[in-house]
């Protein structure tokens, strides 16, 4: 196929498809002339079905015909013959074909110049280049202007063509020069030798294949383009021709489908696009890699044959795109123009709803509650329809922007735009106005109950008049007075014109309300007259003279109400001290009640103790009502969302995953709640009356608190599974049910809340009642809730220790835990090691339990909310029974040391403060001195059996005062602080694991190199009454300390008749009185009373108090506490020694 085809063909496509996108972008307004004249030219610009070289590949390969792309002097195209010894075999139509193909590729001008033909022969034989030239010259198709010969090189044969040649030149039949030549050099002389190929001894660069792959490619983009015009004309005859659909979905599939297909349209021009800039850089290749090679004339003529052809792709894809654009456009407004129907008609039928639902609003009410009822109705009416009304301006408003952007379709959306705007404007107007009747029914109402109220007033000012005083001149103008001063207040409370009344009203007096403004009247006026009648009287009865009567005032007694008991205070006190005070505290409540009752009469302000009860009072308000709230709130959760994961109707909302979870996701809610609504509750109201003394609530339930403790363990877990499920269309439904504003979530955290709530309003209280009766009660129940809310804390990060092969729960409470800088010595360790072991420190989280302290490393925190909590892993643990203290370190006042086995392992531990080192060592102290306590109690108990051979009673009883029982406590605590050594070791003691893992074998002593003044276990036994002796200070009379002890004989001479102890049993000195009187406690029998100390002497004899020790034992100033004991569980054992290890 020819350039010149190639570009025809091009432009004729180009054309034909330009007018059919103009014809479409301008609404097909061409008349039908137009379309046959546009199908006339295509008619008349088809032609013979062209020749391509991908169609006759097989026939150019041959190559004995070829266009080299050489000119002749005069621009002339040259076709050259080369020697090809099979050229009498080509077949004719293979040899037409070849030659019509090389002819119509130049363009047209150089065509109708004519051809230059150069045929080597010089290698063939005359007879052949005879019958070659013969060959040609009746089958070429095109010009000729010259052709140039290239005869036999051989003599014979050179001989033979001149000579033949001249004889027979008519018989070759050319309108043309044949020129005979006998070498390359003549050749040149006619032809330029750049114009010439290398076999021909030119320099014209030429390479067949590349030539034919090149002509190839640029037919083949040739067709491309040709193709992608007619599928684009295609394309846009359908869009053209395409019915808008006339709903939403049709629409939006149909513009879902014709932009898929405009996509490909647009890839294949990108294609083709790229194909034609591939071809177009083949062919200036050679140019850009070397800027002094020139192109030849075929190679021009390619080029700007590929270089037209993307010019009309170019175009043709511009002309695409405004159709697209156009179309597109069309089909969008079409979409939202369904979209925008649809919503019309939804808005639509939901405004009918909502104002078919306003027009029920008719009643104006009966009463104040009733109008507001109605009024509260309305606002939630309103509330709800808002969404409705928004919705419907929102629509509106995307109409007015239709009307704006010059849709399509505009008169088909102002009438509803119109019908929109009426429709809100009309809800909103009928609204206003029905909230301004009820609005105006509501003040009618409140003048008439206004007036109602006041005419009660009147008449019960009337009733409450005394006749007898009103007897006297200074009684009846006393009433007088009473009655004017109450008229006064008729001037804002009073009806005054019934027809102001109802001319103002009048549209809303309905008949009812009309009766009942008549009737309010009347009363009203019915009131009047009786107190004009009253006032006649009395002042009739004022202007008497009656004989004065003189005033008796009241006993006291009648002015003094009996204060009731609280609940704290109706348990049986056995106690004569008790029993006094509470006399004594009645008598105070009496007094500040009587005090109270005179300020009020002669019209004092209250004082400042008087401001304080008012502020408990508050927070005991506040407290009982958050309670209540708090209940409230548990109860819903259970029944709104844990029983209806049970419900059979709402299971198919739960997930398979969630199902069975229940317990995780609300953990012992329940529990909590029935503990609050059953109990807690119940005592706080209680002591409603009694705010200074609800300290004693918290107490008695304190050991129920501790169930929190099991619910923020759980926390973790629940939140966890919470995350997962959030978003479950089971806690939706249970939300909107409920109507919750809140999730869930939110609710599963009130526990935890309220738990930190109560020590806040304790603080509160505890701050306004300092010099109440309770605060000691108040103080102690702060203490107590901020000790539960240290082990729920303590708690959160013990179940979080990873790596521990035993059961937590068997080392005993958990008292303290904390992340310090650990340094260790071991003596059995490599010197380097423990070198190395001094200068580096571990940071280590210690946990300190009743049994065995834990070493753990603090991981990383990860995850969120309770999730994003530390881990420990567990390193080792050390038995207390074989721990050692070392308060001060030098060098570092917030280092102490915790040894082990006699300093066989030492552990210096770094505390962030000085304070949470003394927490620690304070705290580890404790543990110590109890277990040295419960080893002499355990020894003192087992003399005793042997001594006496008497069995040993209960040790314990229900005391009928817990008010002495804590005071007895914290008195214990207080000695044996006071009393406690500063280091001892003891060789009798329960049986502990050592470090987590077995149990300890026998340790009778502490290390000998420390330093330590020992006592020996035949020095010092336990029960010896010359240790006793020493104790006092050198053989004196034994001195009496609060404790426990053993008494030797029986004793019924008790300042009290009841109190009452025996042999053998084992009683506690509480406290010393006056006169020479202990208060003393039978713990055998739970009684209470007073015995003289002569006779207390006598009755424990020379006792050792299983609580206080000697001052022998005392020591002085050592700040080392160690307890290294083993021992069978029988205690068979019972030496104790001691050691004063200087720190």
């Amino acid at each position: 196929m020819s350039q010149r085809r190639l570009l025809r063909e091009g432009h004729e496509s180009h054309f034909r498809i330009l007018p059919r996108f103009i014809q479409i972008l301008h609404g097909r307004r061409h008349s039908r002339n137009n379309q046959r004249q546009i199908c006339s030219d295509e008619i008349m610009h088809q032609d013979i079905i062209p020749l391509y070289a991908a169609d006759i590949q097989d026939q150019l390969k041959k190559q004995f015909a070829y266009l080299s792309g050489g000119r002749g002097g005069d621009g002339c195209p040259v076709i050259t013959f080369p020697d090809y010894p099979a050229f009498s075999e080509i077949p004719e139509k293979e040899f037409q074909n070849v030659l019509t193909y090389l002819t119509s590729i130049p363009s047209l001008r150089d065509a109708g110049i004519g051809f230059i033909l150069v045929i080597d022969r010089r290698q063939d034989k005359w007879t052949s280049v005879k019958a070659s030239i013969l060959r040609i010259a009746a089958s070429f198709p095109g010009n000729l202007q010259l052709v140039l010969v290239l005869r036999p090189t051989g003599f014979f044969h050179r001989a033979l063509s001149d000579i033949a040649f001249k004889f027979n030149k008519d018989e070759f039949k050319m309108k043309v020069p044949i020129i005979m030549l006998g070498s390359v050099s003549e050749l040149q002389g006619y032809i330029d030798k750049t114009q010439l190929t290398e076999d021909l001894g030119g320099t014209l660069d030429y390479c067949h294949n590349r030539w034919l792959s090149r002509r190839t490619a640029i037919e083949g983009f040739a067709q491309k383009v040709k193709q992608t015009a007619q599928i684009l004309q295609s394309f846009g005859t359908e869009l053209a021709e395409t019915e808008l659909p006339n709903d939403v979905q049709s629409t939006s599939s149909l513009l879902a489908t014709h932009t898929e297909k405009k996509d490909k349209m647009k890839e294949d021009i990108r294609l083709a696009v790229k194909q034609g800039g591939d071809i177009r850089e083949s062919i200036t290749k050679p140019v850009t890699e070397n800027p002094e090679y020139k192109l030849n004339q075929d190679q021009l003529d390619n080029q700007t044959t590929v270089e037209r052809l993307l010019a009309q792709l170019h175009e043709t894809e511009t002309a695409f795109d405004e159709f697209w654009i156009k179309h597109q456009q069309k089909l969008e407004q079409c979409l939202r123009l369904r979209n925008f129907e649809q919503n019309f008609r939804e808005v639509k039928a939901a405004l009918d709803i909502v104002s078919e639902r306003l027009s029920t609003f008719t009643d104006v009410g009966n009463s104040c509650s009733h109008v507001e009822h109605i009024l509260k109705d309305l606002a939630n009416f309103e509330e709800k329809s808002c969404e409705t009304v928004a919705k419907a301006r929102m629509l509106a408003s995307e109409g007015d922007a239709f009307i704006q952007s010059n849709h399509y379709a505009v008169d088909s959306i102002i009438p509803k735009c119109s019908e929109l705007h009426h429709l809100c404007d009309a809800f909103t107007t009928e609204i206003e106005r029905r909230r301004n009747l009820l609005n105006k029914s509501l003040e009618l109402h409140g003048l008439l109950e206004k007036s109602l109220k006041w005419c009660d007033e009147g008449i019960y000012l009337l009733a409450s008049q005394p006749v007898d005083k009103c007897q006297s001149q200074d009684g009846a103008e006393s009433a007088l007075q009473e009655i004017e001063k109450f008229l006064d207040t008729g001037a804002g409370n009073k009806i005054k014109e019934l027809n102001k009344i109802y001319r103002e009203y009048a549209h809303i007096l309905n008949e009812d309300l009309k009766e009942h403004v008549q009737k309010v009247f009347q009363k009203q006026e019915s009131m009047e007259e009786m107190f004009q009648k009253r006032q006649v009287s009395l002042k009739k009865l004022a202007a008497k003279q009656t004989r004065p009567v003189q005033p008796v005032a009241p006993r006291p007694e009648a002015f003094v109400k009996s204060p009731c008991t609280s609940p704290g205070l109706q348990r049986e006190y056995v106690s004569n001290s008790e029993s006094s005070a509470l006399r004594r505290v009645n008598c105070r409540r009496g007094k500040s009640e009587m005090t109270e009752l005179h300020q009020s009469r002669g019209g004092s302000t209250m004082d400042d103790e008087e401001n304080l009860a008012v502020l408990r009072q508050h927070v005991m308000n506040e407290l009982i009502e958050t309670e209540r709230a708090y209940v409230e709130e548990l109860l819903c959760v259970l029944e709104g969302y844990a029983a209806e994961m049970d419900n059979p109707l709402m299971a198919h909302l739960i997930s398979p995953e969630l199902q069975n979870k229940k317990d995780i996701l609300f953990g012992n809610m329940e529990e909590i709640y029935h503990f609050h609504n059953r109990i807690f509750l119940r005592e706080l109201e209680n002591y409603v009356e009694f705010p200074e003394l609800v300290g004693r609530c918290f107490l008695d339930q304190m050991e129920d608190f501790q169930i929190y403790e099991k619910y923020c363990q759980n926390k973790p877990r629940s939140e966890s599974l919470w995350r997962q499920f959030s978003d479950s269309v089971f806690f939706q439904e249970c939300q909107r049910k409920l109507d919750h504003k809140l999730s869930l979530d939110s609710y599963l955290l009130k526990p935890v809340q309220r738990i930190t709530k109560y020590q806040l309003l304790l603080k509160e209280m505890l701050k306004y009642s300092k010099n109440c009766e309770g605060a000691e009660d108040l103080q102690e129940a702060l203490t107590s809730i901020l000790g539960i809310l240290k082990a729920v804390n303590d708690s959160m990060h013990q179940i979080a220790i990873t790596g521990y092969d035993g059961n937590l729960n068997e080392l005993g409470k958990l008292l303290m835990q904390g992340s310090f800088n650990v340094w260790t010595d071991h003596k059995k360790g490599h010197s380097k090691v423990k070198d190395l072991a001094r200068f580096k420190p571990m940071q280590r989280h210690l946990f300190l339990h009743e049994k065995a302290v834990l070493f753990c490393k603090k991981r990383e925190e990860n995850g969120e909310g309770y999730e994003k909590a530390p881990s420990y892993s567990y390193k080792h643990s050390l038995n207390m029974a074989a721990v050692g203290i070392t308060e001060n370190v030098k060098g570092d006042a917030k280092k102490f040391e915790i040894w082990y086995n006699a300093r066989e392992e030492v552990y210096i531990i770094q505390a962030p403060t000085p304070e949470v080192k003394a927490t620690w060592v304070n705290e580890i102290r404790k543990v110590l001195t109890s277990q040295l306590q419960a080893c002499r109690e355990a020894s003192q108990h087992r003399t005793l059996e042997q001594t006496q051979s008497l069995p040993l009673p209960a040790s314990s009883c229900t005391s009928p005062s817990r008010n002495h029982i804590r005071n007895t406590k914290k008195m214990e605590e207080r000695k044996a602080d006071l009393a406690s050594l500063e280091g001892y070791g003891t060789a009798v003691a329960p049986k502990y694991p050592e470090k987590g893992k077995g149990w300890a074998k026998t340790s009778h002593s502490l290390d000998a190199s420390e330093e330590n003044d020992g006592w020996s276990s035949a020095e010092d036994p336990l029960n010896s009454s010359d240790a006793e002796e020493e104790g006092g200070g050198g053989g004196g009379e034994m001195k009496l300390t609060p404790g426990k002890y053993t008494v030797v004989t029986d004793y019924e001479k008790g300042v009290s008749e009841e109190f009452t102890v025996k042999s053998g049993e084992l009683v506690q000195l509480i406290r010393e009185g006056e006169d020479g009187l202990w208060y003393v406690k039978n713990l055998s029998t739970g009684k209470e009373g007073w015995i003289p100390a002569n006779n207390l002497l006598m009755l424990i004899g020379n006792s050792k108090s299983a609580q206080s020790l000697s001052s022998s034992e005392s020591g002085t100033a050592s700040s080392t506490l160690s307890t290294s004991s083993s021992c069978s569980d029988s205690c068979n054992a019972s030496s104790t020694s001691f050691s004063d290890i200087k720190g």
